[in-house]
Parts: C-alpha cells; sequence; structure tokens
C-alpha cells in the first residue's frame, strides 16, 4: 500500500515525518530511534516485532488527521469547484506524466510536431479566462525531472495557452521539491479550505478524487502552496532552462 506524505517539522526534509497508509486508518511515524536504556525500559508490553521513535508535540498537532478518510469520488462530481471558488484555485502537479495527456488528441498533434499552444481556447481555458476576468486566481506549480520526461515536456509546450487564459502556472525542480519536504501526491487548494486530492492508478490514469475539507489537510496543503510558489519559476522562464532527454 502506497504512502502519503502528510507533513514534517524538520527544516532539512528528512525527519521527523508523518505518513499517511493510504486506504487505511493508520499513520506511519519516522523518527529517531528511542536508544536511552532507561527509556526503554520503562514501556510496556513490548513485542519483539516492534521499535520506537521519538517526534515533537508538534508534529502530531499540525499534521495527524483528525477525521475519518473520506471516499474517492469520480472527478466529474466535483468539477464544480473550479466554477465556484471564490478566490483563489492553486494546484500541485508531482507526477512525471498524465494518462489524460497520452490519450488526447492533443498529445498527437505535438508528437507530430504542431504548435499545440496556439489552438483556440477549449472549456477549461474558457473558464480560467472568465474566473481570472473577474479577479479569482488559477495557480499552479509543476515538478519536473531533470532532465523532463516526455510528459512534462508536453506540458510545458502547451502551458502558454494557459497562460495565455488567465493561469499563472510555475516549475520546480523535482530535486528541490524533495529538498522542501513537498508531498508527492497532486492535489488542488480552493481557497485555502478544500482540498481536492488526486488518486491514480499505475499507468497515471485518475480513478477519482478525494474532497477534504479536514484543517490538518488542508493545513498541510497550505504549507506546501506557501514553499513551492516561493522557490517556483515562472514557465516562460523555466522553459529555457531545461535540457533536453534525447
Amino acid at each position: 500500500m502506497a504512502l502519503r506524505f502528510l507533513g514534517t517539522t524538520s527544516d532539512s526534509g528528512d525527519c521527523p515525518t508523518l505518513y499517511e497508509i493510504e486506504g487505511t486508518d493508520t499513520v506511519l511515524v519516522q523518527g529517531d530511534r528511542v536508544t536511552t536504556p532507561e527509556h526503554l525500559a520503562q514501556l510496556r508490553d513490548v513485542k519483539a516485532s516492534e521499535t520506537f521513535v521519538v517526534v515533537p508535540r508538534d508534529l502530531l498537532a499540525r499534521f495527524t488527521p483528525t477525521m475519518d478518510p473520506s471516499p474517492v469520488v469520480p472527478f466529474a462530481e466535483a468539477s464544480h469547484l473550479f466554477r465556484e471558488f471564490r478566490h483563489t484555485a492553486w494546484r500541485l502537479e508531482t507526477r512525471t506524466g498524465y494518462g489524460s495527456d497520452r490519450t488526447s488528441a492533443k498529445w498527437a498533434r505535438w508528437v507530430d510536431g504542431q504548435d499545440v499552444a496556439a489552438e483556440p481556447f477549449d472549456e477549461w481555458r474558457l473558464n480560467v479566462q472568465a474566473a481570472t476576468a473577474e479577479g479569482r486566481r488559477f495557480e499552479r506549480v509543476r515538478l519536473v525531472d531533470d532532465p523532463p520526461t516526455e510528459g512534462q515536456q508536453f506540458l510545458l509546450a502547451t502551458a502558454p495557452s494557459n497562460v495565455t487564459a488567465g493561469e499563472d502556472i510555475r516549475n520546480l525542480s523535482r530535486a528541490d521539491a524533495r529538498a522542501l519536504g513537498l508531498p508527492d501526491s497532486d492535489f488542488w487548494l480552493f481557497d485555502s479550505r478544500i482540498l481536492m486530492r488526486f488518486v491514480f492508478d499505475e499507468d497515471d490514469t485518475t480513478l477519482g478524487v478525494v474532497i477534504s475539507e479536514d484543517p490538518t489537510e488542508v493545513l498541510a496543503a497550505c504549507q506546501a502552496r506557501d514553499k513551492a510558489w516561493h522557490y517556483a519559476t515562472r514557465t516562460a522562464d523555466f522553459a529555457g532552462t531545461v535540457r533536453s532527454n534525447a
């Protein structure tokens, strides 16, 4: 079962850290192992398979899930959030590629060498254009490998069209994201209040999304947003710095 990064109080991005074991109500704790004999002697009912770690109280207060896990729902059931948010819609993209991109007609045109950034606006971009004209903000940070994968190259090629529509898209190297302790899960954050977390299969196909207003999860997403946004580079500047994977 996959682990989902919840948060850390370490500035260096190593430990202590909390993870959720996806599909369960179990939390995995990473921390320094307890080796003090006096402390070990006071533990009760210790099994041979058990070990013990120490973590700061602040880590548990800030990141431990406190609500029952939300169910996975089809993306279409939550798409209304992109029209109804009041102030900001913010996205973190962490994967090396997306199945929905690879099966799209636009992908085939891009592979064929066409300028997909110059195509007419689709429904997504028209909605972005309308929202940003009202002063609402669409923003996202995309993680990029070195060299970028084919899927990431496609996103860099299509990004100018989104930017023209009104999105502020920025990019961050995966190495920097790891150093910052950013989560490895994709999500949208609406108005710093509602979290939409994506669930993928092994082929990068979206299985659905999890919607949460759990204050602990939302706070962790806000902290990830602030870190990523501070260090990310605007698409127009970033595109000229990436190297080919050829």
